[in-house]
């Protein structure tokens, strides 16, 4: 029997020739990223040296990465002594591959590692934060870990423990039509298969569509997978990987395509033809409440949110933005965008699309995941209900437990910022 590609991966992560299903391996890590929580994980770095008499070294300063970005610029002292005591760890053991609060290099972790071509096809990545499985995109096994174990990593450059994951094969076929998106894709994927559908294991991507779509897009699916419980989301890299690594990232070195076998072995197939879907939208409060767009239309929004690690890069504003430019943001409804990255933002400006939202009345914020968890950007009144581009809509997520938060695509988004309700962008806008 063949294996998976994370099979494979973790095979040449540990030396091996092959694994199992259920073997537990310790796979060697190719990039460990954090961001602010890195305080966290620093604390239990230096537990682990404690006493120990030993100086507290990481194994390899170049494979770890950390950027700011949940809490940018600093809303508390804690958070800025927080990031103080991260630059200070960061220039004593060398790490490079650090992001600080900077227009010219900074953005959403999720968007700076392939952005900057940390990430490559076949490699072992995690990172502490849930949508790390993002990565799975450019043929990465990525996946989030917890700060006790980022130390562990940081000491021995390995994950501990890690059991092989059944994977599920999503085929999809069809063209994507109209305003129809791979956000709408993959919420209709999680309400298909539910929030706990795919637990502990790998979601595989396969199909003419996904063969067709672009980087971006695939970002999209990978991210999200984690809603659906999947350890992590994965796409065969292939053509459209190389040209993202070459063109977009600056990758120069030889790129390993690690492919499934043929008789790769499955635990179950998905099939889903795109050609079918309409704009979908997660319902409060959960990611899985999907509903196809007419059965929500006309509810009443108070905010509109385009951004984040999910749909915040080019192509999404792109599409915000031809449906916006030239309109006006409904007078009761507020608009929010925050591009994914700096690079993403000063794109986004030459392009025109920044002046076109502003001239429709939107804000525009710096780029970082604030207006996503409502921690110190964006939060909600009680009562209020959100559209937005992000990834989750539980209680208590853009800040208040008692207010609403509806999952859509940019589309959905900008055409509903205009008549401030759920609109359908496919029907027109005035």
């Amino acid at each position: 029997m063949g294996m998976t590609i994370v099979q494979k991966i973790l095979a040449k992560a540990t030396g091996q020739a092959s694994v199992k299903i259920g073997d537990v391996v310790e796979p060697r890590v190719d990039v460990a990223m954090s961001h602010e929580n890195a305080a966290l994980v620093i604390n239990q770095f230096l537990e682990i040296y404690s006493g120990t008499g030993l100086e507290p070294n990481v194994w390899d300063p170049s494979k770890i990465a950390i950027i700011f970005d949940h809490r940018i610029p600093a809303e508390s002292a804690k958070t800025a002594t927080n990031h103080k005591k991260i630059r200070e760890f960061v220039v004593a053991q060398g790490i490079t591959k650090f992001h600080d609060i900077r227009g010219d290099e900074g953005g959403i972790c999720h968007q700076i590692l392939p952005e900057n071509g940390y990430i490559r096809p076949g490699y072992v990545v995690v990172g502490t934060d849930s949508h790390t499985t993002t990565h799975g995109a450019l043929g990465a096994f990525s996946f989030g870990i917890g700060a006790t174990e980022m130390a562990s990593v940081w000491t021995l450059g390995t994950v501990l423990n890690v059991e092989v994951p059944a994977t599920i094969k999503v085929v999809v076929t069809g063209k994507l039509s109209g305003f129809v998106s791979p956000k709408d894709l993959i919420l209709h994927l999680i309400g298909k298969i539910s929030a706990q559908g795919a637990n502990f294991k790998v979601i595989e991507f396969h199909g003419e569509t996904i063969k067709n779509m672009s980087t971006s897009g695939r970002l999209v699916l990978s991210n999200m997978s984690v809603e659906a419980g999947a350890t992590a989301g994965i796409v065969p890299p292939d053509e459209e990987t190389v040209r993202y690594l070459r063109e977009v990232a600056g990758v120069t070195d030889d790129i390993e395509m690690v492919l499934p076998d043929a008789d790769a072995n499955y635990e179950r197939i998905v099939e889903i033809d795109a050609s079918k879907l309409t704009p979908q939208i997660a319902c409060p409060h959960t990611v899985d409440n999907v509903k196809p767009i007419e059965e929500v239309v006309g509810i009443k929004i108070n905010q509109i949110v385009i951004g984040s690690c999910t749909n915040g890069r080019l192509d999404d504003l792109e599409i915000a933005a031809n449906i916006l430019r030239g309109k006006k943001v409904h007078q009761e409804t507020r608009m929010l965008i925050f591009p994914a990255s700096w690079k993403i933002y000063k794109d986004a400006l030459s392009q025109g699309y920044i002046m076109d939202f502003i001239s429709a009345g939107a804000v525009v914020m710096n780029p970082g995941c604030g207006c996503c968890l409502g921690v110190h950007q964006g939060a909600l009144g009680d009562k209020e209900i959100s559209l937005s581009t992000t990834n989750r809509n539980f209680k208590g997520r853009q800040g208040n437990p008692n207010a609403d938060v509806y999952l859509c695509s940019p589309a959905v988004a900008a055409a509903s910022a205009i008549t401030g309700v759920i609109t359908d962008p496919s029907k027109g806008v005035n």
